[in-house]
Order: C-alpha cells, then structure tokens, then sequence
C-alpha cells in the first residue's frame, strides 16, 4: 500500500545529500529522504575550504564557480536552519625556507593562482610558532562546521515530515517505466549520495570508489592565541576556547572508520615540527573520505533504470563541490543537461550509456 507520494528519494545527509535536497527544495520539488545515521565522512571532516592545493601550489577544478554557488548556499542554509555552521576565515600557510618562499612568489603570479594567493610574504609573531621565512596568504578560504550542519539539517527533515532513519534495503527497492517504489514510498526518481556506503548499492558497486581514511584531533593550545588557520604540513583551524581542528591523515589501505595509535603519532609529530607550546588532545576522531583514484566526482544513472542516480565521489573538497555537483546533477535529470565527461560515471567503460 502506497502511503507517500513524492519527486524524489534521497539517500544520504551528507554534504552531497543536503546540497541536493535543498536543491529540490528551491526547485518546489518534493522528497523523503532516508539515512541511517550512522558516522559519515562529512561529520568527521575539518570542513575547511580552500581555492588552492597548496601542496603543488595549483588551482582546484572549476573552483571560481564551485565558490560563487557555495557563498550563496551556506549563508542561506545557515539563516534556514538559525544555526552558525559556515565560517569564512584567512588562511596562511607557513614557509619554511627561502626555496618555499620562492615557490610562493612564482605560484602568486600565475594567472589561474593569482586571484587566490598574495603576492605579498606577510611577516608576524605567533608565540610558539617559528614564523622566520613568513606566511603566505589565501583568499577566499574558510570552514563549514559540519558537526553544526548535519545535525540540525536532520532535525530540519524531521520537523517537516520528509525524514526516515533507517538503513536503505536495496532488497526493497522497486523500479518501473514511471518511477520506484520503496516501503510504501512511490517517487519519480531516487538519488544515492551515501558516501563511501556506495560500496554496497547494487546499482553503483562497481564504480572505483576508493575510500581514503582521514583522522583528525581537536587538541587544545592556550598558548597559542591564532584566529586564523594554519597550515603547515597538517592545518590548524581555530574553534574558539584555545580549542583547534588538527588534521588530517591521509591512509589509502586502511578502511575502518576506527582512529589508530599511528594516526595519533602523525598528527601530533606533524604538529609538534611547528609549534613549540604545551598542547592538551581533547578528541581523536577517524572517517573514510569517498574518493575516487581520478580525483572526480561520479554523477550519472544507473544502466537499469533512467530513475536511478547517484551523486557520490566528493572526497577531500566536499564542501565547494557539493553546491555545485547537486545544480550539475538536477540539471541534468530534469532539463536534460549533459555532464561534463570528467564527473560522469560514464566515462568509466562499464557504465557506458547505450546511444
């Protein structure tokens, strides 16, 4: 018996599940959308955002428009749910030799880079912090609290009757000419945005989705007094009360979502090979971050149905990207958009569409 009769089924409330649902929202389309709860990767993020990849000082893929939708998206959705979740921040990063400091001076006079880094090597004191070859400044960066975010946006759900938390039953899902059923649930279409959880739906299994585990502390630094966040190797982000976000690790064999002695020992080496102060670790978290070896998204439908779609692949960037991706995929269902080949999953041979 069919009690619900909604669009769209969301699968997720992760960052990618909340940019599309909210897109449907501002769309005037109708959802339930279902999560288990259980840890996500985007609750354990550090949220911080940044134009830039400051490892090899290049420019991140369509960052301007990922930037302009996102500065629109998350005041908004702060002002919706009346809870503080996005922070925009400076951000330096700390040069440690003369060759750093060189490699800052050409990077910041790159056309693609030079709208996001100054050119400018900033001198300051931070106590604690050897700072003798200076700091180099990105614009446009900052943070999301996803621990803020997620929560009160399922509460959100919850209070608007479009939530259900359980374990999505694959086994349950029914698909046909004009839509899917689902526990009593009929809707045109459904969207999986689950993460690294991806591993277990049927209808995407076989994408390579490679899940990256991430650790991150929260450490206190009374010491230290930095408004800014840092980055030196690891980043420091601050959260108020001497309180700092410290990540992350980036461990490509190990799939639990369990923190580990030698994810403990890299953050606090990483730490201590800049800052010379007395620290107090208030919590060591882990997560598995949905990456994907080509560093792309993975948007498109499944090879069974034309109702079947899935919105995954985000990795380390999820926070400009999922804005941005969720336009990219409901433009695509409902106004017949192409995807940009390097964030269809049909570029991969075994999801090629038939023409």
């Amino acid at each position: 018996m069919i009690s619900i009769m909604v669009d769209y089924i969301v699968v997720g409330t992760g960052l990618a599940g909340i940019a599309f649902t909210e897109k449907l929202a501002q769309e005037g389309k109708t959802f339930v959308v279902i999560d288990s709860e259980e840890r996500s990767s985007s609750l354990i993020a550090g949220g911080m955002y940044n134009p830039v990849v400051l490892k090899r000082f290049t420019d991140v893929w369509k960052v301007k428009e990922q930037l302009v939708i996102a500065e629109v998206f998350y005041p908004a959705l702060e002002a919706k749910l009346q809870v503080k979740c996005w922070y925009p921040m400076d951000l330096y990063r700390r040069l440690a030799s003369i060759e750093e400091q060189n490699n800052w001076f050409q990077a910041a006079d790159r056309p693609n880079l030079n709208t996001f880094l100054s050119p400018e090597i900033v001198k300051m004191q931070l106590d604690g912090v050897d700072l003798s070859f200076g700091l180099g400044k990105v614009k446009a960066t900052g943070y999301l609290e996803t621990d803020d975010l997620i929560p009160a946006y399922r509460r959100y759900l919850t209070q608007i009757g479009c939530y259900k938390r359980e374990t999505f039953d694959y086994d349950q899902l029914v698909y046909h000419e004009n839509g899917i059923s689902y526990k009593g649930i009929e809707a045109g279409r459904i969207v999986f945005a689950e993460g690294f959880g991806l591993l277990q739906n049927p209808f995407f299994k076989e994408l390579p989705l490679d899940g990256t585990k991430g650790e991150l502390m929260i450490v206190k630094i009374p010491g230290l007094k930095c408004d800014f966040m840092l980055k030196a190797g690891v980043f420091l982000i601050p959260i108020g009360e001497d309180k700092y976000k410290l990540g992350a690790t980036y461990n490509w064999e190990d799939k639990t979502d369990v923190p580990t002695k030698e994810g403990r020992e890299e953050l606090i080496e990483g730490l201590k090979s800049f800052i010379d102060l007395d620290f107090e670790i208030i919590e060591h978290i882990a997560g598995i971050r949905p990456t994907v070896k080509d560093r792309r998204p993975l948007l498109g439908r499944s090879l069974e149905s034309d109702r079947i779609f899935v919105l995954n692949g985000l990795g380390t960037r999820g926070v400009l990207l999922a804005p941005y991706l969720a336009e990219q995929l409901y433009n695509y269902i409902e106004k017949d958009r192409a995807l940009e080949e390097n964030i269809s999953i049909h570029r991969y041979k075994k999801f090629k569409l038939k023409k």
